[in-house]
């Protein structure tokens, strides 16, 4: 394979297209513009579908129809777009249907600003509509794991029927890497099924639907979803564990772009003698709490941990949890487009090294 040089939103509309999913519906907006740029030119080389709604409420409603039909579809947003979205992406959860999401996430709240930052991080995880939903939440922290992980979002949503999202920030969707895409040209399709539909003639009538007037059908349906998220937890955790994984004397938990300068910070102080590691969840959701605990479990009894975001503290609440009160949780933030440097973060880790 040929590495090429590519930004980071260009690379996920490509990768898009080597998984197969030449269907995308969106509407533009700071900093995941460059994500329909490229796609309104490529696609149509594939032979490829390109539409720009008039809105995010109206392309997650054509996403909601297409992924009705069983094709392979994509919408991408940043931040207020994904707001927007909400209530089409609880219909399409719980009608079971498979769709991809891309949010580069930027600076909030309100209009905010253009600039990177993780402040999505309880509305990707906590299923940011009405109802009892979950969407699958992965998050690359780097142009190649973003490559990467869109060809597993359209493997995941298609085995699940199940909205999968690819949750970036700024900085990903803007920088430039040199990247691999692990097949050529435009990939397969959604596979055969029997739910889709296709139009009735010569078989059975097909029903797409999120409605439940009988209270003892719609807790049956959210038992039935419940059922299937349990199942995703079980098989689909991932995370990555870096530094010092055997005996550390402080943890750090960041993702994204914030785990790539941990790393740094890391490799700076482990020069000098320092033992730290870091827990890097690339799912948040499900969330690998299990592994993290397992990773806290490697320290020092009276060692704290160390969450690293850019926001004012949202993963905080998933590290406390893994830890289940048995560790003091410390923590580094910043907002408003503001990125800590790995001087910063070290800085941090120095104060709380015994």
């Amino acid at each position: 394979m040929t590495k090429v040089l590519m930004k980071g939103n260009e690379a996920l509309g490509e990768a898009a297209i080597r998984a197969g999913c030449v269907h995308f519906f969106g509407y533009p907006i700071t900093p995941q513009t460059e994500v329909p740029e490229y796609l309104v030119k490529r696609l149509p080389e594939v032979g490829g579908t390109f539409v720009q709604a008039e809105s995010e409420i109206a392309s997650i409603n054509m996403i909601y129809g297409a992924a009705g039909t069983g094709v392979k579809c994509l919408t991408s947003s940043s931040s207020p777009g994904i707001s927007l979205m909400a209530e089409g992406l609880s219909y399409i959860a719980a009608c079971e249907l498979p769709c991809v999401l891309i949010n580069i996430m930027r600076a909030g709240p309100g209009l905010g600003g253009i600039l990177p930052a993780q402040s999505d991080y309880h509305q990707a995880t906590r299923g940011h509509g009405h109802g009892d939903y979950q969407l699958i939440v992965l998050a690359p922290a780097s142009v190649q794991e973003a490559v990467d992980l869109m060809t597993l979002a359209f493997e995941l949503s298609e085995t699940y029927r199940n909205p999968v999202m690819v949750c970036a920030d700024g900085m990903i969707g803007q920088m430039m890497e040199p990247v691999e895409f692990p097949t050529e040209g435009r990939g397969e399709p959604m596979a055969d099924n029997d739910w889709a539909l296709t139009g009735s003639e010569g078989r059975e009538r097909r029903i797409v639907n999120s409605l439940y007037l009988s209270p003892e059908d719609l807790d049956a349906h959210n038992r039935k979803l419940k059922a299937k998220y349990d199942l995703i937890a079980e098989k689909e955790v991932r995370h990555e564990l870096y530094g010092e994984t055997e005996s550390p004397d402080l943890l750090l938990v960041a993702f994204g772009t914030m785990a790539r300068i941990c790393k740094s910070a890391i490799d700076d102080l482990q020069a000098g003698g320092a033992k730290v590691a870091l827990f890097r969840p690339i799912t948040l959701k499900p969330w690998p709490y299990a592994a993290c605990r397992e990773a806290m479990d490697l320290l020092p009894a009276d060692a704290p941990v160390l969450n690293v975001e850019m926001s004012m503290g949202q993963l905080i609440d998933d590290v406390r949890l893994a830890g289940e009160g048995s560790r003091r949780v410390e923590f580094l933030g910043a907002a408003g487009g503001v990125v800590p440097t790995p001087e910063q973060v070290a800085a941090k880790i120095r104060e709380l090294l015994p």
